[in-house]
């Protein structure tokens, strides 16, 4: 993982480079740096920050100037997903132009077209066949997780290569901040034994659990038999000044994790 800042504008992003991506695959997650987007989707320190979103209340105009601003870094065409939490992967060679799709993953072979989630506490998934000839991006938030959208993933890359798949896992809310109730413990505790313990009883609050959301998703990887799995040191919800927040601002900015074949 290396931070790129750009002076000039402000702009700061994370470089996705483990180890296991392969050389033409390249990819990248945005924080809340830079950008033109006002409070309450601006910076930490109340200047304009870099909104991905446009369904959080945000001005059009001020994240299609933010999409704009990560050209350099993210190819067009670029299809924004309208995500549900589900479990639904979607081909882009299928997507046309302005089309809306409602799915929570999708996956590519074709060179130079952006598979793009955004996040604001659920983890960003990225994914790269080792010959570099299939990736996708996952929105996994533990409802995704609880649905399947990472099996679901997986498999419509296995139609496209039959090659080893390394993950890579962006800023997500960290496992000492998630707090959830018993009800989410049970949904996954049903699901695999495994799973029970990314839970930590919080002994502040009754019946209330932290969830470790990169382990959880390390846990579907591994069953699914992806091995090579890097990131997962992030906290969007304690590092104020890096990351966008749902469960710490509520009304907030969305940050982007994107992957694409060069």
């Amino acid at each position: 993982m290396a931070l790129i800042r750009d002076s000039d504008t402000g702009l700061v992003l994370i470089q996705a480079d483990w180890p296991d991506c392969p050389a033409n695959v390249h990819a990248y997650s945005s924080t809340r740096m830079g950008g033109v987007s006002l409070a309450p989707y601006g910076d930490v320190n109340g200047d304009a920050g870099l909104n991905m979103g446009e369904h959080v209340g945000d001005s059009r105009d001020a994240v299609r100037i933010n999409r704009d601003c990560l050209l350099d870094y993210m190819p067009k065409p670029v299809t924004f997903l309208s995500q549900i939490h589900g479990n639904i992967a979607v081909d882009l060679a299928s997507v046309v132009a302005d089309q809306i799709i409602e799915a929570d993953a999708c996956f590519t072979s074709l060179p130079n077209l952006t598979c793009v989630v955004l996040t604001a506490d659920c983890l960003p998934l990225l994914l790269a066949s080792a010959d570099g000839e299939c990736v996708a991006a996952v929105h996994a938030g533990w409802r995704g997780l609880a649905n399947g959208v990472i099996e679901s993933t997986l498999k419509h890359m296995r139609l496209k290569t039959r090659a080893e798949i390394s993950a890579w896992m962006g800023p997500a809310i960290g496992p000492n901040a998630f707090e959830v109730g018993s009800e989410v413990r049970e949904i996954f505790s049903r699901k695999s034994h495994k799973h029970a313990l990314n839970f930590i009883p919080n002994k502040q609050a009754e019946g209330k659990f932290f969830a470790n959301i990169y382990g959880l998703a390390s846990d579907v990887l591994k069953a699914c038999d992806v091995q090579k799995i890097s990131g997962g040191n992030f906290c969007t919800y304690t590092d104020e000044e890096l990351f966008y927040s749902y469960r710490r601002d509520g009304v907030t900015g969305r940050m982007a994790s994107w992957i694409w074949i060069g």
